[in-house]
């Protein structure tokens, strides 16, 4: 996986490879550590003549007192401004002196096996399949310390990057100001930059953009990863597509603030880097600490967005995860909330559960509205106490039964939250994020809790580990409906306030942390439709994220669709709604939403009791087929079949873990007159293999469904679906016969 190569010239390079894919190093003669490469696997040979190619350009400054040397034209690992680089660096640093150059040349290396954890945050881990390898970088005047750490996934065909900056000035403290988790110089320019973005309602839509010679940049200051950007970006070749181009992507392992930039110099080389966004950022760094990066998730592909995709899908559910659910059957779940809003008590909770029981749903989720005295959004976020005169008794006996009716039971949450018409702030004002003297906003009438402080953390801790120890609960919806604002901290140091946003990221891990360690057997779930953070790091704690509040099921196409860039489909909590639809007012049937719903987690968000009797029966027929192929779903391959060309078709399949079985899905948006049958070529499938269609004769080779493919039939209506599941046979022996 990593090899070392020393050269006639003592320059040292470092082959990170993967089963398809190669990075290196290069250690030059002055110590600079450059990426002459990055791309299909490549031999370890002697690839330094990629470097000393590149011809000199003018008008540029000097690098370490050689005058053919420029330092600005090389592709760097991780680069410094100050000297003769006038790019934008991977970091910055500022000194006691009010200097700000930092010259990093690299110092040692380290090559071990089995990826460690890294400390305090979010990791992607494997005990049989990683390789890694540390670089020691050095400055010398300021005695700082710079490790890069690479991870090298060779199975999963994926690269790991992190940073550690270590004070070893005896005597200074620094400031970090700037610090990518991550940078990649290429030398050429003419990509893409390929990206997710949206809002609440509209989350991980695809966005590309050509890149010109200026900084092209994505990123979120709202204290999560957000709606608007998610942490995830790609360079891609412009003639790329689902099978064919090259990809070169980068997913940021955390929750918080964060910024991609693509810089196109003007010598038509770009610079792609990724960490924790600048602004409103810097971290006070004292003799002997230690401050780490999150992790980057670097994935190439030469063939396209989807190689890519099953990349991310594969490694994701083998090493981040957690392992007790990664492969584990996702509960078909009812979620109260479109049911019933703040607007529920005893009787109505039981007969909906008994209702979902009946209809085959596995688990029943009381949403909101649980606690305090909360029949509204104005108060009790924060007092996790249940409302016994609400739900007619204690929460435990609601649960027992609920239990009786055959069916699990999960709660919603949003510890990171509190009302102003709360015990909680009114005991702990100073909890909130604030800045003295300036007013209070709310959101959703809700404060953000300031979890940079440890005080609130251990609270957060007790008061739903209490409610999780005292009660038989399989199931967390873990909320979040509203982002940063009054930042300010009343517990942290004035020369520290703009650490606030990062130690709240740490100190939420530190939260779930704690929580999933001490109830591993709880089902967590993240509500990215109410914060916005559908990323790596929460999925490391929870298995699931809830990806949108937008339960259309036209809406959820483009959403499902743009999720699945990066995240497999076990990891997307996706619903059947009633129609009218709540966001949309659009009247979907119900056999669309259902083909919809089962591209992820499939479950209920509507009231049962209110829908006529062929509805009814209709959910539970879909319920049915869905626990025959969610095995499927869940833990087999995707392909996207349409979908980034046309707006109006939307096609995807799974290909089981054993290929042995598929399940295709195709939604057509808006009818169109007077067209003839069209087909629907397959991907991922055996050329030589056979397959049948269930309750069909005819059957297929591999080959034929992937050249000519399955007829999508006569096309008489609007939000048009149909679905195919298909087994392998042994054999072409029977023959379709008219």
């Amino acid at each position: 996986m990593i090899r070392v190569l020393e050269n006639k010239n003592s320059q040292r390079l470092f082959f990170l490879n993967t089963c398809d894919t190669s990075l290196v190093l290069q250690v030059s003669e002055y110590g600079y550590v450059f990426v002459p490469y990055w791309g299909g696997k490549i031999e370890c040979s002697d690839v330094s003549y990629i470097i000393s190619d590149i011809t000199r350009a003018s008008y540029l400054a000097d690098a370490n007192g050689q005058k053919d040397f420029k330092l600005e034209q090389m592709p760097q690992i991780y680069p410094s401004y100050g000297y003769s680089d006038l790019r934008e660096p991977a970091f910055s640093f500022s000194y006691e002196d009010g200097s700000r150059i930092t010259d990093l040349r690299y110092k040692s290396h380290r090559i071990y096996k089995n990826k460690e954890k890294v400390d305090g945050l979010p990791s992607v881990l494997s005990r049989d399949d990683s390789e890694v390898l540390e670089l020691e970088l050095y400055d010398n005047l300021k005695k700082m310390v710079v490790i890069l750490t690479f991870g090298v996934f060779e199975k999963h065909d994926a690269i790991t990057q992190s940073v550690r900056v270590i004070n070893q000035n005896q005597k200074e403290e620094i400031c970090i100001e700037k610090i990518c988790s991550a940078n990649i110089d290429l030398l050429e320019c003419d990509f893409e930059m390929f990206h997710l973005s949206g809002a609440w309602g509209r989350e991980c839509h695809i966005k590309r953009r050509h890149l010109e010679q200026g900084t092209q940049s994505i990123g979120s200051i709202r204290g999560a990863s957000g709606h608007g950007q998610n942490p995830f970006a790609a360079l891609v070749t412009p003639e790329t597509d689902e099978n064919t181009g090259r990809v070169y992507a980068m997913n940021f392992v955390y929750s918080g603030n964060f910024q991609i930039n693509a810089e196109v110099d003007m010598h038509q080389n770009t610079r792609f880097q990724i960490g924790i966004h600048p602004f409103d950022f810097s971290w006070k760094l004292i003799p002997g600490e230690t401050f780490q990066t999150p992790e980057v998730v670097l994935v190439y592909s030469d063939t396209g967005l989807g190689k890519m995709s099953r990349i991310y899908h594969r490694l994701y559910q083998d090493c981040l995860l957690p392992k007790k659910f990664a492969q584990k059957e996702r509960p078909v779940l009812l979620n109260s909330w479109e049911a019933n809003y703040f607007n529920f008590n005893r009787e109505k909770l039981v007969s909906l559960a008994q209702k979902a029981a009946e209809v085959g749903a596995e688990l029943f989720v009381l949403d909101d509205g649980w606690f305090g005295k909360r029949n509204d959004t104005t108060s009790s976020v924060g007092d996790w106490i249940a409302n016994e005169e609400k739900l007619g008794g204690t929460l435990s006996s609601l649960i027992e039964v609920i239990e009786e009716k055959r069916i699990a039971f999960g709660l919603w949450f949003e510890p990171e939250m509190v009302s102003p018409d709360s015990k909680l702030y009114r005991e702990h004002p100073d909890w909130v994020m604030q800045v003295q003297n300036r007013r209070l906003e709310k959101s959703r009438d809700e404060y953000v809790l300031d979890l940079s402080n440890p005080k609130v953390c251990e609270y957060i801790i007790k008061s739903v580990g209490d409610i999780l120890e005292q009660c038989h609960i399989t199931y967390v919806k873990w909320d979040m409906n509203r982002n940063f604002t009054n930042m300010g901290s009343t517990w942290l140091e004035t020369e520290r306030q703009k650490e606030q946003a990062h130690r709240y990221i740490l100190g939420l891990y530190q939260v779930l942390e704690s929580l999933t360690g001490k109830f591993p057997d709880i089902l967590f779930e993240g509500c990215a439709g109410g914060g916005g953070r559908c990323d790596p790091g929460m999925l490391y704690y929870m298995p699931q994220i809830w990806i949108s509040d937008d339960t259309d099921a036209i809406e959820r196409l483009a959403i499902q669709y743009g999720t699945s860039m990066v995240y497999p489909s076990i990891a997307m909590g996706c619903h059947i709604s009633e129609i009218p639809n709540h966001q949309t007012e659009r009247c979907i049937p119900m056999k669309t939403r259902a083909v919809v719903a089962m591209w992820g987690n499939m479950g209920l968000e509507l009231n049962l009791n209110r829908l006529a009797k062929k509805e009814v029966e209709q959910i539970s027929e879909e319920i049915t087929f869905y626990k025959e192929i969610r095995n499927v779903v869940q833990r087999g391959t995707l392909y996207r079949l349409k979908g980034l060309e046309s707006g109006n078709e939307y096609a995807w399949m799974h290909v089981s873990q054993n290929e042995t079985e598929v399940l295709v899905a195709y939604v057509q948006i808006l009818m169109k007159p007077n067209t003839v049958t069209k087909r629907l070529r397959l991907r991922g499938l055996k050329p030589k293999s056979y397959y049948q269609v269930s309750g069909e004769e005819r059957i297929y080779s591999g080959k034929e469904l992937m050249e000519i493919g399955l007829a999508l039939g006569k096309i008489r209506s609007d939000a048009f679906s149909k679905q195919w599941r298909l087994f392998q046979v042994d054999s072409c022996s029977l023959l379709y016969r008219d």
